[in-house]
């Protein structure tokens, strides 16, 4: 068997104005660090919380701004 490596560029979307969002507006894929990275600076959060409200609430956006709106996740 031969030994295959593939790697894997983020996908970064850009708007017509060249603006770089998210893979998709409704839901934040944990595993695309470029997600993470929009999604942190939009909600103004570090990566660990983003992730911790992501394992707590779940993945669509609405849900996960507003647990960290009310202050709704647990780093301990």
């Amino acid at each position: 068997m031969s030994d295959i490596i593939a790697t894997a560029a983020p996908i970064e979307h850009e708007d017509d104005k060249g603006h770089k969002g998210p893979h998709d507006p409704k839901e934040i894929n944990p595993k695309m660090t470029s997600d993470i990275a929009y999604w942190s600076k939009e909600f103004g959060v570090t990566g660990q919380i983003l992730h911790e409200a992501i394992r707590t609430h779940g993945t669509h956006v609405d849900k996960v701004r507003a647990a960290l709106a009310h202050h709704e996740v647990n780093l301990t």
